[in-house]
């Protein structure tokens, strides 16, 4: 069977799904982001692993980077859309239809965007995993796939023939063909989830060094190596992040970025470079990272919550509609009347949406006064009918 489905969906990516050649959008701070994904681990573990360290020499460490929520699938759903909705949970799941994510704002502007899953067994694939046939060991994951939890990506052919296994990676790369937007999830032994840190970091240092002098990749792109969540459930939620790649100022690599980040963060800051819109959630005053809101006039906020930073420790999902303990609660809906830094909420979240604004389950993010919690920090005041 599964040989057959490859077959198939290879036929139709190659014939009915293929792609023109996009057109290259230049942005304000980089022309190209990768986004790469380890797993469970604290930060001083993470920061002390050899491979990791070299490579945050390379470029900027981000001290003070959150999760958002424990587990794994909450952070990487939060990750493209502004929103976990609650999940607490690896269970499979789908998200609606009628949820945006940043795919629809990067199609948008022409901006092309793309996943490399290791050891996805097949372009598109939407099962729940896949493991190594020789060893039974877990190898893809569909919870570590952001865009094929959501069913806007996972019901178009167009957009699941973007989903591809990390080996088309290197094809694309060698036929100078790779997205402006790529996320790249490494294997559950490569990515430190079913081994060690020392594991992620070598695979991160060993699949990155050659990239960080190849041309084809090397235009004006940044990197983020980051991590879903900390393994210490006890302990706050903070992750490293390193930004690498030629779009880093020669003068800030080997330094540090002590501002507040978090997953939503990495929404913001392709938001801000290409002036895209909003989606209307926690993407909305999320904090563009700092030598990017530099270019782009995005102020980068101090924590300023009545909560001291140090006491915040976003363990806990909130109970949103895809909470397995609670799910008689009704669906987030987004802001559209949000504007930050002359972006506005995107067309299709604000038809999709408007309607059911005004009893909208969100708090306006800069009626807060940091504009930077996490949606499990707001409080819901309001009930929004479904």
């Amino acid at each position: 069977m599964l040989s057959a489905g490859l077959f198939s969906f290879s036929l139709l990516a190659s014939s009915a799904f293929a792609h023109p050649a996009k057109a290259w959008v230049k942005g304000k701070a980089f022309d190209r982001i990768a986004v790469v994904w380890l797993e469970n681990t604290d930060y001083d573990l993470a920061i002390g692993d050899p491979s990791l360290n070299w490579l945050a020499k390379k470029g900027i460490t981000l001290s003070n980077h959150f999760a958002v929520t424990h587990p794994s699938m909450p952070n990487y759903a939060a990750a493209i859309s502004g929103d976990y909705y609650g999940i607490n949970h690896d269970d499979m799941t789908a998200i609606p239809k009628n949820v945006s994510t940043l795919v629809d704002l990067l199609e948008a502007k022409c901006i092309s965007w793309g996943a490399y899953q290791e050891d996805m067994p097949y372009t598109g694939f939407q099962g729940f995993d896949y493991r190594n046939q020789k060893t039974g060991a877990n190898d893809y994951v569909r919870k570590h796939n952001p865009p094929v939890l959501y069913d806007s990506v996972a019901t178009e052919d167009s957009r699941l023939a973007n989903i591809k296994n990390l080996t088309l990676f290197y094809d694309d790369l060698k036929a100078d063909a790779l997205p402006q937007w790529m996320f790249i999830t490494p294997n559950m032994t490569s990515d430190g989830h079913d081994s060690t840190v020392t594991v992620a970091g070598t695979w991160t240092r060993t699949f990155l060094e050659p990239l960080l002098n190849d041309k084809k990749f090397m235009k004006n792109t940044l990197v983020l190596v980051t991590f879903d969540e900390n393994h210490t459930y006890t302990q706050q939620n903070r992750i490293v992040g390193i930004l690498l790649g030629d779009a880093v100022p020669e003068d800030l690599v080997g330094t540090t970025d002590s501002n507040f980040y978090n997953h939503y963060s990495e929404i913001a800051t392709v938001q801000a470079n290409w002036g895209l819109d909003t989606l209307g959630r926690w993407d909305v005053g999320a904090n563009v990272f700092e030598f990017v809101a530099k270019k782009t006039g995005d102020d980068v906020r101090q924590w300023s919550g009545k909560t001291p930073l140090s006491q915040m420790y976003w363990n806990v999902s909130y109970a949103g509609k895809l909470n397995n303990k609670n799910q008689s609660v009704p669906w987030p809906v987004p802001n559209v009347k949000l504007e930050h830094n002359g972006r506005k909420v995107a067309p299709i979240v604000q038809s999709t949406w408007g309607k059911l604004e005004k009893e909208s389950a969100y708090t306006t993010a800069l009626e807060v006064p940091d504009g930077l919690h996490s949606a499990a920090e707001f409080t819901r005041t309001k009930k929004t009918k479904w």
